[in-house]
């Protein structure tokens, strides 16, 4: 039996949307395939599909939805299951020797809500920062969330983004930049009492 017979019709359904496009890469394939062979043993009413083209991709992205009536269960508790399964389609996907992709995989719009309103926190914050001239530090997060910080505040020139920590405990912080531009250096936390 071959792959896309064992992982369903998802996979075999996604290839023939894109034959106008052209085959699909080999990751994308391998990704599509995959997710879709793990909804379907996890007993899942959900399908796949390569999220369509919204401008807020890029070529080195790989973006798959997950949609369908038990697609809230994919997400679990603050993303972690749709974490694991971002993980684990990742190691498969990738091939040594390969270009790497990033991928990304979202459940019923879970992922973009997600970092839309992660971006619109830091954006308020950063005019907090620039406003006050104080660091502000952030709770421990992913990788993923990092980069949407830095990515939502790498245009705005009052303040910088820098990563701190190690492990699950990396934080970003948002630094004003006029501290920095006046010679006094990066702005100290304020000391106790």
């Amino acid at each position: 039996m071959s792959t896309e017979q064992e992982t369903g019709a998802v996979g075999a359904t996604n290839q023939g949307e894109h034959d106008d496009e052209g085959p699909l890469d080999p990751q994308t394939e391998r990704a599509l395939n995959f997710v879709d062979m793990l909804l379907e043993k996890m007993d899942m009413d959900a399908e796949v599909t390569l999220a369509p083209d919204d401008g807020e991709g890029s070529a080195d992205e790989i973006r798959l939805e997950i949609e369908g009536p038990d697609a809230g269960r994919i997400i679990g508790k603050r993303g972690s299951v749709l974490e694991a399964i971002q993980y684990l389609t990742t190691r498969i996907a990738h091939r040594p020797g390969e270009p790497r992709k990033h991928i990304a995989v979202d459940a019923e719009g879970y992922r973009a809500r997600h970092e839309d309103q992660l971006s619109e926190m830091a954006c308020k914050l950063a005019k907090r920062v620039a406003t006050e001239g104080k660091v502000i530090t952030f709770d421990p997060m992913s990788a993923r969330d990092r980069r949407v910080v830095h990515m939502a505040l790498k245009e705005i020139t009052d303040v910088r983004t820098e990563s701190h920590g190690e492990g699950p405990d990396r934080r970003v912080q948002i630094i004003p930049v006029k501290s920095a531009a006046l010679g006094a250096g990066p702005a100290a936390p304020p000391s106790s009492p």
